[in-house]
Parts: C-alpha cells; sequence; structure tokens
C-alpha cells in the first residue's frame, strides 16, 4: 500500500467507527503527536500509549466525536489531512467545530509517525 492508501484506510475505519482498522497499520514504535495547549497533548509512543493517552479518553469525554476529512495531500511517505473535528463534550453538553491539519509519515506501510495541528482553543472551550 502506498502512503495514501495507509492514510485513507485510517480514516474509513475511523467513519466506521472501527478502533482496531484504525490503528492496524501503526509501526510498533509509532509516534503520535497531540497538538499542545489540548486535553491530550504530547506524544505517545506505541500502539498501547496512544490508545491510553489519545483515543480512550476522547471515547470517555465527548458524547461525539467525528473526524471529517476535506483534502488529502500526498507528497510521497507523507500525508497532509486537512479537515475539522466537530463534536458535542459529555460533561458540558458544548459542541465545537475545529480545523485541524494532520501530518502523516509512512515507511514500508506503516505509520511511523502523526502530527495534529489544531484549533485547540475551541475544542477546549467546549470542554469547560
Amino acid at each position: 500500500m502506498t502512503a495514501l492508501e495507509v492514510v485513507r484506510a485510517h480514516y474509513a475505519a475511523s467513519d466506521r467507527g472501527d478502533l482496531e482498522g484504525m490503528l492496524a497499520p501503526l509501526a510498533p514504535d509509532a509516534t503520535w503527536t497531540e497538538a499542545a495547549g489540548s486535553t491530550y497533548g504530547g506524544t505517545y509512543t506505541g500502539r498501547d500509549a496512544i490508545v491510553a493517552n489519545v483515543f480512550q479518553r476522547i471515547g470517555a469525554d465527548w458524547a461525539s466525536f467525528d473526524v471529517t476529512v476535506a483534502e488529502l495531500l500526498d507528497a510521497g511517505d507523507t500525508v497532509v489531512a486537512l479537515g475539522s473535528y466537530t463534536g458535542v463534550h459529555r460533561a458540558t453538553g458544548k459542541s465545537m467545530t475545529a480545523r485541524f491539519t494532520h501530518v502523516w509519515r509512512v515507511a514500508d506501510g506503516r505509520v511511523t509517525g502523526f502530527e495534529q495541528v489544531a484549533d485547540t482553543a475551541l475544542i477546549v472551550g467546549a470542554e469547560s
């Protein structure tokens, strides 16, 4: 699979609510960076750390959380996704829509790195 196909498959699994499918292409030592200023901000290495610090927390905190990709930019082993998050926070009932950029690094069909850039002020605003 090309890097673009790997990233498309991740987002398709996300659309289906298939966490295992989303995680399948991660290399064992993949790094996942959530934007500074976010509740989940930081860099996590390996599947278990990524699941515990990102996906489980999002599932616990948000009644709904959707990722909409508007555009994928293919740069060989790097893929950039432009899009938006929408969600409703469980504790506050507040909704948000925030733009994001995701930078994916792929080698040999495996995701080796992910970095999120997002409008964290809009996300955090829904949490309080």
